[in-house]
This record gives C-alpha cells, sequence and structure tokens, in this order.
C-alpha cells in the first residue's frame, strides 16, 4: 500500500453518539456539523413550529416525534481529519439498531444529562462498548442548566459504569451561573458568553490566568481552583493508551444547545481518538486497515430512503483497503459477484455519489435484494467473514395481516423489506402461515405501521399477542408438534428455523423440565 492512501486512512475518526433519549445527543450531532461545515445552520429537534428539524433525523416519524429511530451516517472533514458520525437512535426500543452501529465504529462518545447523571440506556450502551473495548469519551451536557455537582458526576462515571475518568476541563458555576470551563488540558479558560478569540483566556504556568479578568474575583471560579487542586492530587493521571484501550474516559463538560465546549471538545478528541482500527474474523484472525484488498461488512439496510425512486441502501463499514466505483466485489456469503456502479456517502438523506473511499469510512451501495445485515464484502477472492452481528430476542409479539387483501402484493413486499433492515423479526405459523412480528420494543411496531402505510401504501391490521419467550432448538429433528399447548406456539422464522414462543418464563421451564432432550437456546 502506498503512502498516500496509508496518509488517508489514518486521517479517518469513525465514532457513534451514545445516550439515554433526550440528553442530547442528535443536538450535539448537529453543532459537530456545523463546525464541520456540513450544514449553515443547526435545526434543533424542538423547532417543530419554524419548521427545522434535525438534519440527522430524515424520516417523516422522527420529525413528527422529534426523536431518533433510525442511525444516521453523517461525514464531515475538520482539520486534516475525515470524520463519520454515526447518530444512533436514542430510543431504547432500537437498542438491536445501536448494538450493530456500535461494531461498525472505532471509538464512541457518550453523552450524559448533567441533571440526570447515568441512566439506563446509557448503561446497557456503555457495557456493549466496554465489552468490545471500544474507547470513550464522555461530554457532561447541560451545563447551562442547575443539576449534579461536577464531582458528583465524576464518581458516577465510576462507580455505577465501573471506568476510570478524566477531566479534560471543568464547569466554572452551572445554570444562569455557568460562566465558562476551566480547560485543563488546553490550560486556558472558556468564557461561555463571549465571542471569537476574545473567549478564550491562558492560564499561566503559575496556574493564574496570564491576564488579570473579572472572573478570577467570581466564588464559581475560586470552587472550580478548588475543585481542579483535588482532582490534580487525588484523580487519575491522562493516559492515552489507557483511553484507546477503554480503561479510562477523557470528560468534558459543556452545553450542546448554546454550542458551549463543543468546538474544544471536538478538537480534543481528533487528537486523541483512534484511527480505523482492525476487525476480527469469524475464525478469531484479524484484517488489519492497511491490508491492500478491499474488505467491509454491512451493518444496516435502509429501504425507502427516497421514497419516490422505492430505493435499498446497504450501509457498509470498510475494514480494509480502498473501495473504488465500479469495482467487483464478491459476497462470499451467497457466494456472488456484483459490479458496484451505485454508491452514495451521506448527510442524513442528503447524498452524492462517491467514487473511491478508504477503511474507516462508512459508504451506501445500492441493494437490489443482494446483501443481508452482517454480509462480509470482498474485493477479492477472500472466502472468509467477519464477526457475527449482534441479534436480539424478540419479547413483544403481533399477528400482522393486511387491511385490503388486494393489496397482498404490497404487504408481504413491504414486510419482507422492512424485516430485511432488521429493525423487526419475522415468523411464521406452520400450517397457515400466519405472519408473527417479533420486537425489541412496542415503538418498532408503530413505526413499522406507520411505514408500510405511507411508503408501501398498505395498511394492516395488528392484533397484539403480548410478550413470548422465544427460544431456538438445537435439535429440531427430535420435535413434534405435539409438544406444544396452550402455553406454547411452534413457529418459523424467517431463516426456516423452528422457534418456541412460549407464554412466560414458568411455560418455559414445564416445558423443560418435560423435555429434557431438546436442547433450546435464545439470542442476545
Amino acid at each position: 500500500m502506498d503512502q498516500p492512501l496509508k496518509n488517508e486512512i489514518a486521517s479517518r475518526r469513525t465514532f457513534a453518539i451514545i445516550s439515554h433519549p433526550d440528553a442530547g445527543k442528535t443536538t450535539m450531532t448537529e453543532k459537530l456539523l456545523l463546525f464541520g461545515g456540513a450544514i449553515r445552520d443547526a435545526g434543533t429537534v424542538k423547532g417543530k413550529k419554524s419548521g427545522k428539524f434535525a438534519t440527522s433525523d430524515w424520516m417523516e416519524i422522527e420529525k413528527q416525534r422529534g426523536i431518533s429511530v433510525t442511525s444516521s451516517v453523517l461525514q464531515f472533514d475538520y482539520d486534516g481529519k475525515r470524520v463519520n458520525i454515526l447518530d444512533t437512535p436514542g430510543h431504547e426500543d432500537f437498542s438491536e439498531d445501536t448494538y450493530r452501529t456500535l461494531m461498525a465504529v472505532d471509538s464512541a462518545v457518550m453523552m450524559v444529562d448533567s441533571a440526570k447523571g447515568i441512566e439506563p440506556q446509557t448503561i446497557k450502551l456503555f457495557k456493549v462498548c466496554r465489552m468490545r473495548g471500544i474507547p470513550i469519551f464522555t461530554f457532561m451536557n447541560k451545563m447551562d442548566r442547575m443539576g449534579k455537582e461536577p464531582l458528583e458526576l465524576m464518581e458516577e462515571l465510576e462507580e455505577v459504569l465501573g471506568i476510570e475518568s478524566y477531566a479534560m476541563n471543568w464547569p466554572i458555576g452551572m445554570g444562569k451561573e455557568f460562566t465558562g470551563i476551566y480547560d485543563r488540558h488546553n490550560r486556558r479558560v472558556e468564557l461561555a458568553r463571549a465571542e471569537g478569540d476574545g473567549r478564550f483566556l491562558e492560564i499561566g504556568e503559575d496556574g493564574d490566568l496570564a491576564e488579570p479578568n473579572p472572573i478570577q474575583d467570581s466564588s464559581y471560579y475560586q470552587q472550580a481552583l478548588e475543585d481542579i487542586l483535588l482532582l490534580d492530587e487525588a484523580g487519575n493521571s491522562f493516559d492515552v493508551e489507557r483511553v484507546r484501550k477503554g480503561e479510562l474516559t477523557p470528560v468534558f463538560f459543556g452545553s450542546a444547545l448554546t454550542n458551549f465546549g463543543v468546538q474544544t471538545f471536538l478538537e480534543t478528541y481528533l487528537q486523541f481518538a483512534p484511527e480505523p482500527q482492525p476487525r476480527k474474523t469469524a475464525d478469531d484472525s484479524e484484517i488489519n486497515p492497511y491490508d491492500d484488498e478491499f474488505t467491509g461488512f454491512i451493518f444496516k439496510i435502509q429501504a425507502n430512503m427516497n421514497p419516490a425512486h422505492r430505493d435499498r441502501i446497504a450501509f457498509v463499514r470498510i475494514v480494509s483497503g480502498e473501495f473504488d466505483r465500479g469495482m467487483q466485489v464478491t459476497v462470499p456469503r451467497i457466494p456472488k459477484t456484483f459490479k458496484v456502479s451505485q454508491s452514495t456517502q451521506f448527510l442524513a438523506d442528503d447524498r452524492e455519489t462517491v467514487n473511491t473511499a478508504v477503511a474507516g469510512d462508512i459508504i451506501g451501495l445500492y441493494d437490489t435484494g443482494n446483501y443481508q445485515i452482517g454480509d462480509t464484502i470482498t474485493g477479492g477472492k477472500g472466502r472468509f467473514a467477519f464477526e457475527a452481528l449482534p441479534q436480539f430476542t424478540p419479547e413483544l409479539f403481533v399477528r400482522v395481516s393486511p387491511k385490503n387483501v388486494m393489496k397482498s402484493k404490497h404487504f408481504h413486499k413491504g414486510i419482507l423489506q422492512l424485516v430485511q433492515e432488521g429493525a423487526i423479526q419475522y415468523y411464521k405459523t406452520l400450517h397457515t402461515e400466519e405472519v408473527i412480528l417479533g420486537a425489541v420494543g412496542q415503538l418498532q411496531f408503530e413505526v413499522f405501521e406507520h411505514r408500510m402505510k405511507n411508503e408501501y401504501n398498505s395498511e394492516v391490521n395488528m392484533e397484539h399477542i403480548g410478550s413470548k419467550v422465544a427460544r431456538w432448538i438445537e435439535n429440531e429433528g427430535d420435535v413434534k408438534e405435539s409438544m406444544t399447548g396452550p402455553r406454547s406456539m411452534l413457529v418459523k422464522d424467517r431463516y426456516d428455523r423452528l422457534v418456541f414462543l412460549f407464554e412466560n418464563d414458568f411455560a418455559l421451564r414445564w416445558f423443560q423440565d418435560k423435555h429434557t432432550d431438546i436442547k433450546l437456546y435464545s439470542l442476545l
């Protein structure tokens, strides 16, 4: 591989923003795009009356509700780096989409609402990052509102999440009295209500301001100095290697909504965030980003990003080498080779044709139904597969049928495409072949119903059959239909594997006690 291509790959920074709903994740994404020059005017999620919506919320239902339910891919250049942001769904019902997205990034930015601290969804997503050893950078958001004391937030990080932390900066006051941050890393004070370079005050070698300023006389500034003294003496020291291993999280304080501290965060993040990392294969070997052969994997499929064209886009994380439009790619699962003539990069639903891309980039390939989530793609004759993406065991189930039987074709086409996206799971009864859908959360069904009507012109009847305990079967040949009863049913999934749907845990245990020879298993 030649040096210019190596330099291109080394300049990539690909990350996801994770948080509990309403911690400011989408707002942060907007502000980062603003700094990258990708947008001129940040529309906030709250700005519905003005008709402004978040750039990363492109689906109609997202605009109506002000939540992200899909993973958007957003790209911009900043300070010599090519930044790929994956804006993940904030709503917990879409955690499966988020988990898959986390397989495609090299680091994560964790947004924490400073008034609420560490929330349940944050804990879940953090665990996935920890499991994969993903470096995490923390942004304590909403400092312009009254919230928990900064030291309490730092303690929470270590006690609740079990990760050590290092404060890159420290807030001076909070809420209405929030006057700025003491930037430990860059040795300067950044004023909250000042413009241009005048908002930065240099800190001298003795730790005091290099030039006198009224802020140093405030009690909030003095409190910040005392806290920093405590951090210097008793806190963790900054260690880039431990950050890269996911053992230490750099912490930044600020306010995404008022755009305070975001630029400082971005510049420091780009300085320490990892370049594209190797990826494991199913046989536990590794593919290096600087390998010559183009390889990648599909972590998301999205239908109807442009409803007028009924398109289907497969999102590919490039793992190694260089992609060229028009090249032949192989999908080892089939195995089949395709010429890629339509490829795109994204700013939410704004797309432009991409001719070349390198390891670390996310590209979209136009899909006519050949690709599946989790597919490995190679530019050569390699027949390996990257490690499998997580799939969840659904908990809620509905029986679905078309309201208008004359539109059965629309119904089945819509279900097929939305199931292939991975947001819902498909099952059918053994003889009557009734369609049953499974999901992790209720909102997934609402999005399904909305999209079937608006994108496939198919209104559906949905009969809720409640929560079930789904279990797959290792030794299918030993299963008989007579094993089912009033508390269980036997169905097939989209891959024609048999699945038991039990009424509850008691019914599952009863079945296992009675049929000890049947080996059951669940997904994640």
